[in-house]
């Protein structure tokens, strides 16, 4: 299977189409789950007036449609970033495998959308390195943050991403700085003005990210365990196969890289930060890890690693399917 995902050949999005019902196949027994937070965004609030309650057949389609777009997104901008040195579809293989390795990560939620503008702020930055003059994409990207944070709260943790990977990207320019802080408020500026003229400004916290430190209520059973350890020891084989070949990209690839790894470490810290939303919020996590994890099945020549791997990780996801189905 391995095998067919690293080729170009573009029948291989037939192929994540067909993988995205084998590994949501519960959906076959049980719709998937509408799952939002008070003031939590923009997107919360779209869901819950625009697309019909907890299970419904429709939200299965929004769902399939939702990832296989995000899949095929995500591996065509790292194959034209050049990431791996060679193209194929593994990035989106493992995209789509990940979305069933969490109970949680199977329901559409406003943090599933906000992967979407993650992916396209990703892309972004990594334009930073090579502009002499990046005033108007820092404005842009500082813009879409905004946006972002607007439309899902718990996305806010993305700017601290975004001024790390400014400064991996760029040295230290005060102005530059200044310029994508206007983009990021911007939206806010609007935002306020029309309260203030309609007399509401008090309304402004509504639209604030609010943060809760703490461990968010998760239920650790046995299904959750297995999930998360062969997850961790995918993104290791992954990141091991990367540190082997790293060597041999040039500088811009080695920056991008290094975004992407800071990008997984901070989202991963989201439902720590953000405890009030839940798991539901480290959906996000699927946007780096299954770069990192894709070369695990993208570097090395032979495949029996790799066709261990995905059996590995696809054991997990059957595994997920049966026990959704019984219960």
């Amino acid at each position: 299977m391995v095998k067919i995902f690293r080729d170009k050949s573009p029948i291989n999005i037939l192929f994540l189409i067909l993988l995205s019902i084998g590994v949501h196949f519960h959906f076959f027994f049980h719709s998937t789950n509408v799952v939002t937070f008070n003031n939590d965004g923009i997107f919360s609030v779209l869901i819950k007036n625009y697309l019909p309650d907890s299970g419904h057949p429709f939200l299965v389609f929004v769902y399939f449609l939702v990832i296989i777009l995000q899949s095929v997104r995500i591996n065509q901008l790292l194959m034209e970033l050049k990431l791996f040195h060679k193209a194929g579809y593994t990035v989106g293989m493992t995209y789509i495998i990940l979305t069933g390795f969490i109970i949680e990560w199977g329901a559409v939620t406003p943090a599933l959308f906000a992967n979407s503008l993650l992916i396209l702020l990703f892309f972004m930055s990594t334009k930073l390195f090579n502009q002499s003059n990046p005033k108007t994409l820092l404005f842009n990207i500082g813009l879409i943050v905004g946006i972002t944070v607007l439309c899902y709260h718990p996305s806010a943790i993305i700017i601290l991403i975004l001024m790390f990977t400014l400064g991996i990207m760029r040295s230290f320019r005060l102005q530059e700085w200044f310029i994508l802080m206007i983009g990021i408020a911007l939206p806010y500026y609007f935002i306020a003005g029309w309260l203030f003229l309609h007399d509401e400004l008090y309304k402004i916290t509504n639209f604030i990210p609010q943060t809760s430190f703490g461990i968010p209520q998760i239920k650790i059973d046995n299904i959750f365990i297995q999930s998360v350890a062969v997850l961790a020891l995918s993104f290791l084989s992954g990141l091991i196969c990367w540190r082997q070949f790293s060597s041999r990209l040039l500088i811009q690839m080695r920056k991008n890289w290094n975004a992407l790894l800071l990008m997984c470490l901070v989202l991963l810290a989201a439902p720590f930060v953000y405890k009030n939303f839940g798991i539901y919020s480290s959906v996000m996590c699927i946007v780096p890890l299954s770069a990192f994890i894709s070369n695990a099945f993208s570097y090395p020549k032979r495949l029996v690693f790799p066709n261990l791997l995905f059996l590995l990780m696809m054991a997990v996801v059957v595994y997920n399917n049966w026990y959704m189905i019984k219960f």
